[in-house]
């Protein structure tokens, strides 16, 4: 044998694949499998993107200062602790990266994002879950599952697949019940949809600690998925780390300029959050009328249950994609009795409970 052997670890890892979006044999399909925003993005980060073509020889800002400022501006931070990415997941990668190596551990809640095991496998870690209690990340289970090996522990607030939250008060008794040396990454993703008084998003805890980062995206609510675009909130020891393990052009100009064009339409934003906070819980009261489990949700997507299980979850997932409705299948998640739903326009919407209530009512 000569070829090349890959590092431990590395074989194990089952690759991910993202929420298709097309179905063979169907011409016209809604996809509703990744949590993208269906209003799409700004027009003025349109226009921002569009205006960069003409400067495609150029390599970008490395230091990603404007859009840094920017999101300073936006949120009320210190630029020199913002620090961006290639999407969110280029970010796990880099933390792990720099905080976790073989014999280590990376601590999860049981059905949380599935880039938090990939990235500790790439780098020889071991990724540990810890279960919940209603499909809710617990505490006192993430705790319990912490060891002298532990070295990460992510937290998605709110989390993907299950839709769920821990309030500011279990966020902070998480901190501080961890370890000392233990860095605590939540991943907030969907903050911007969450309108509870009792939610955050972590960051206060960054501000306040050296072991703490806030993870967020410009995928979901800013319509820039496309462009992958993230950035961190961490204190200027972790910035200081990441931007030596980043890579020296890691974000593109064009998702940049896209990036601060869609912080500066305020109303964009608004727009979207409007959408969600209607239709989220129209689509689950509805969908909940047909026997169906419906979890609570303050995302833009649902998770379905099927009273069958995992057989039904299947057929049911057969019978949306005949009907041009791609959903995601959550067997990766431990959940291959469910179904996600990302909340698409209202003609999806509606569109995906009429089909739902076709396939339960046993209709073809």
């Amino acid at each position: 044998m000569t070829a090349p052997k890959p590092q431990p670890g590395i074989l194990d890892i089952a690759p991910y694949k993202g929420g298709e979006g097309s179905v063979p044999g169907v011409a016209r399909v809604h996809k509703l499998s990744s949590n993208e925003t269906p209003i799409g993005p700004s027009p003025r980060a349109i226009e921002a993107y569009r205006s960069m073509a003409g400067e495609l020889h150029r390599y970008p800002d490395g230091g990603v200062d404007v859009l840094r400022q920017a999101l300073a501006q936006h949120y009320g931070l210190p630029a020199e602790n913002i620090v961006c990415s290639n999407g969110s997941d280029e970010m796990i990668a880099l933390i792990c990266a720099a905080y976790c190596g073989p014999g280590d551990e990376v601590l999860y809640s049981r059905h949380g994002f599935l880039m938090y095991a990939i990235a500790a496998k790439a780098r020889g870690a071991t990724p540990v879950t810890a279960p919940e209690q209603n499909f809710t990340a617990d505490v006192d289970a993430l705790l319990k599952a912490v060891t002298a090996k532990t070295k990460i522990v992510f937290l998605a607030n709110p989390n993907n697949p299950t839709g769920s939250y821990i309030t500011a008060s279990e966020l902070r008794r998480l901190r501080d019940s961890l370890p000392a040396g233990v860095l605590l990454v939540v991943d907030a993703a969907y903050a911007e949809y969450v309108s509870r008084n009792d939610y955050s998003n972590g960051m206060e805890l960054v501000a306040s600690r050296d072991d703490t980062v806030m993870m967020r995206t410009f995928s979901k609510i800013y319509g820039l998925a496309a462009l992958r675009l993230g950035w961190t909130y961490a204190p200027k020891n972790v910035v200081d780390v990441l931007n030596r393990v980043r890579g020296p052009f890691n974000v593109n100009a064009a998702a940049q300029a896209a990036g601060v064009a869609a912080l500066e339409d305020v109303a964009w934003l608004d727009k979207a959050r409007s959408h969600n906070d209607t239709e989220l819980p129209r689509v689950r009261t509805s969908l909940a009328m047909h026997g169906l489990e419906v979890l609570p949700s303050v995302g833009n997507f649902v998770l379905i249950r099927f009273p069958r299980g995992a057989e039904q979850a299947k057929e049911a997932d057969d019978f949306l994609r005949s009907r041009g409705l791609i959903l995601r299948a959550m067997g990766g998640y431990g959940l291959a009795e469910a179904l996600r739903l990302t909340i698409g326009t209202v003609e999806e919407n509606d569109l995906v409970i009429a089909a739902l209530a076709d396939f339960m009512a046993g209709k073809k």
